[in-house]
């Protein structure tokens, strides 16, 4: 009985700490000297503008414009970045694509911190919207949202929805869609794959770098980059 009670005595005491022990604090990058130190570091960490970087590739930044679920201006600079390897991934990717007569279009990359913060705060859908409890693989540099446009024309290959858009018809293997629109959508999925990039569940136009990890999350804004 005593060896009984001593058991029960000690799971609880387990159990209090367990509930008592602080949560690790979340660790995000804001200060511009800090992130020129990592970057010395690691070139690996440096944050690279897309355009410069790819030339060919196209721009529709709407979190820069009010056409965005926002409907409010987020970034003060049309412009798109993202970590040294994820710019390598997306110029592999950029050039394998021009062979076949078509072309990324880039919505959004970098992300700071402060946006996936109101990003959260206003989204009707949680699910939509990283928390920033955890943060954003976009916080980090990381992710890319992006779809496919005709080389020639300039404009996108259908998809299964617009851009941001909250519906189950958003995810990388819903159904039914029509033959056409699946075929782009895995088109583009393997594609990006093929370069370690790798497609949100939820997000058929959101890719994610498969060394993610490695990078903290970020809270520079564009005008210091």
């Amino acid at each position: 009985m005593k060896i009984k009670i001593l058991i029960t005595i000690l799971s609880f005491s387990i159990c209090a700490f367990a509930q008592t022990k602080p949560a690790k604090k979340l660790v995000v990058i804001n200060s511009y000297n800090q992130y020129l130190a990592s970057v010395k570091m690691n070139p690996n960490n440096e944050l690279v503008e897309i355009k410069k970087a790819i030339p060919n590739i196209k721009l529709d930044i709407r979190y820069a414009t009010k056409n965005n679920f926002m409907k409010k201006v987020m970034y003060k600079q049309v412009r798109a970045f993202a970590r040294k390897p994820v710019v390598e991934s997306l110029k592999k990717i950029q050039r394998e694509l021009n062979k076949k007569g078509y072309g990324l279009k880039i919505f959004d990359g970098y992300r700071p911190y402060t946006i996936t913060v109101a990003f959260y705060q206003k989204a009707s859908d949680k699910n939509f919207v990283a928390n920033p409890a955890k943060g954003s693989k976009h916080n980090r540099g990381c992710a890319v949202d992006l779809t496919l446009i005709n080389l020639k024309t300039g404009k996108e290959i259908p998809m299964p929805t617009p851009y941001d858009s909250f519906s189950a018809a958003a995810a990388a293997n819903y159904e039914p869609v029509t033959p056409k629109i699946r075929k782009n959508r895995d088109f583009l999925i393997s594609t990006m794959k093929k370069f370690n990039m790798n497609v949100l569940e939820n997000e058929w136009w959101h890719y994610d770098f498969s060394n993610w990890q490695h990078y903290d999350l970020m809270d520079i804004p564009f005008e210091k980059l």
